[in-house]
Parts: structure tokens; sequence; C-alpha cells
């Protein structure tokens, strides 16, 4: 028998695990579900927490993690979290905004003009706001973690300036502010699944699509693709979200050490994604893909900053995006 299979036996013996003494399997394994591939950061990050957790709490919580999609899609793990069927999940941010379309902040294109910037706005009072916004959702929010800041890549011609993109049929995240983002542009957005996109690259069902740089070589993308270009349009974090009655079933000082953990895997995440960044580019340039490393960023913020930020303003108002805005100047 294998540890799931003694873990689901466990949790299915019932009464007979509820006598004084004993503990129960329900009570101190959490099941954490992620989109990465093994070679993904998010894996290796995933790993790091669910060690952290063990020592923060003497064994007395452990962490399964289950990556790769294995539980499901990004959208059908963010729902099974909310719902409990599963404890815990990381995803990025675009698809929480469907149920908390509040988080749609973080997606707005060049809003982040660094990493020390939407690490400042992140781990700080913006971040707390809209953790705090979670429980909307049935959700406890404890750490961003992240993919990065995001870039192009297609197969039909290099990207240099905004009229490049005129006509491509790009995946994008299901994001509002994304898809409008790519309307503005000329593309043509085709949100779907991550899962499915090599697949469509590979077809021709779609012409590109936008993601971080070592994420895109972590699911070597760069094998279905022949041009990338740096554009960094967009920054995308990655919550990590445990459900919320799952949560406030958990014992204080419990709660505390895996917010410490959580907190601790995304400095470990980020500095990872700082290194992987680098040699992931290499490694894709090594393989035969054109890489326009100087398009003209001014011109892409100026096509789709104002029109993207006026949409979320007029829903949500000006006061998250105006602290945002300070925060750089910080």
């Amino acid at each position: 028998m294998n540890r799931r299979e003694f873990s689901r036996g466990l949790m299915l013996a019932g009464p007979l695990l509820a006598a004084p003494g004993i503990l129960r399997a329900a009570e101190t394994s959490l099941r954490f579900a992620h989109y990465g591939a093994a070679s993904d950061s998010v894996s290796a990050a995933a790993t790091k927490f669910a060690e952290l957790v063990a020592k923060k709490t003497g064994g007395a919580l452990t962490v399964e993690v289950y990556g790769n999609g294995e539980l499901g899609n990004s959208v059908t793990m963010l729902e099974g979290t909310r719902l409990g069927t599963i404890d815990m999940a990381t995803t990025g941010n675009p698809y929480f905004t469907a149920s908390l379309p509040v988080l749609n902040l973080l997606d707005l294109p060049f809003l982040f003009q660094s990493d020390a910037h939407a690490f400042a706005v992140l781990d700080g009072a913006v971040g707390e706001e809209l953790m705090g916004r979670m429980a909307d959702a049935s959700l406890q929010g404890i750490a961003f973690w992240e993919l990065g800041f995001r870039n192009l890549t297609n197969n039909v011609r290099p990207v240099k300036e905004p009229a490049d993109v005129k006509g491509l049929k790009i995946r994008t995240t299901p994001n509002p502010a994304h898809v409008l983002a790519f309307e503005t542009l000329g593309a043509a957005p085709t949100p779907m699944p991550f899962a499915e996109v090599y697949s469509a690259l590979q077809t021709g069902a779609i012409d590109g699509q936008e993601n971080p740089t070592n994420h895109i070589y972590a699911n070597k993308l760069h094998e279905v693709q022949k041009y990338m270009s740096l554009t960094q349009h967009a920054y995308t974090t990655s919550p990590l979200v445990v459900n919320a009655r799952r949560w406030s079933g958990l014992a204080p000082e419990h709660q505390a050490a895996m917010k410490e953990a959580a907190l601790e895997a995304a400095s470990f995440q980020r500095a990872l994604n700082d290194e992987e960044d680098h040699t992931a580019l290499e490694a894709m340039r090594a393989y035969g893909m054109q890489i326009e490393e100087a398009p003209d960023v001014d011109a892409f913020r100026a096509a789709v900053s104002d029109v993207t930020r006026a949409a979320y303003v007029g829903q949500f108002g000006s006061e998250l995006i105006d602290q945002v805005d300070a925060a750089a100047a910080g």
C-alpha cells in the first residue's frame, strides 16, 4: 500500500479515528495542488514549503504536494480549494479574478516597474488588503508566490513594436486586463488552460502565448515557438491560498507556522526565479529561438496602459492603483 492509499484509508476510517488520543489524518495532513511541472520553480517552492511546515510544527502538520495539474487545471483546482475538496493551492493570479475581480489590479499591464516594486506592493499594505478580500471566495490567503514578468512568443514574426502583434492569435490567461490589452493591440486573445498550450502551439491552433521566461522554458514551449520578445508587459503573482473552513480549524500556532513557511518559500522562489531567468534565456537561444531583447516597451506601455487602467478604475476606483504607484516612488 502506498502513502496516498494509506492516507485515504485513514480518512475513510471515520469514527474509529475520532477516539480520544488518536489524531485524525484530516487534521494533520493538507493536500496542496499547483500547476507547475517538476522543473518549474513552483515545484521547488512547494517542496520547500512542505519541509518548513513539518519542521515548524514538529511534524504535527504535513503537506502532500500534487503538482503539474494532477488535481486539475488552474480553474478546477482553485474551485476545489474554494469548495474544500482540496485543502490548498497556488496558481496564477489571473485565475482568481473570476471570483475576486478586485485582484485584476495585479495583472494590469506595466503596473510594476521592477521586481522590487512588485514585492513592496505584495508584501505591504496593498497585498494585505487583497489577501483580506480572499474571504469573499471562501479562501484564506497566506503569501504571494510568483510566476514573474511576462514575455511574448509566437511562430509568425519577430515582435519589436505594437504593430507587430496585430492579427496574431495569442493564448492569454482569462484575466480581463490581459484580454483587453491584446485586443487593444489588434491581436486575437485566446484564453485557454495552460495544460493545453503546448499542443495548441504545436498544431497551429494558436500563434503564440505570453509567460515568464523560466516558465516558458520549464514547460518546453520553446520547442514549439520560433520568436520571443522580452516585452515584460505584465507581472504575474501566484497567491498561495487555503480553504477558509480548513484554515479556521487549524490551531493558531499552526496557522502562524504555515504563514511563516509560506513567506520563506516565497523568498526562496523569488531568488530561484532570478537565477533561472538568465539560464533559461540562454538555453532557449542555444536551442534556436530568435529573441528580441529590446522591443519598444515604451510604445507597448503607451498603447495599452491607459485603457486597461481606466477599465479597472471604472469598476473599483483609483485608491489601490494610487497606492501601487506610490510604492514605486518609495
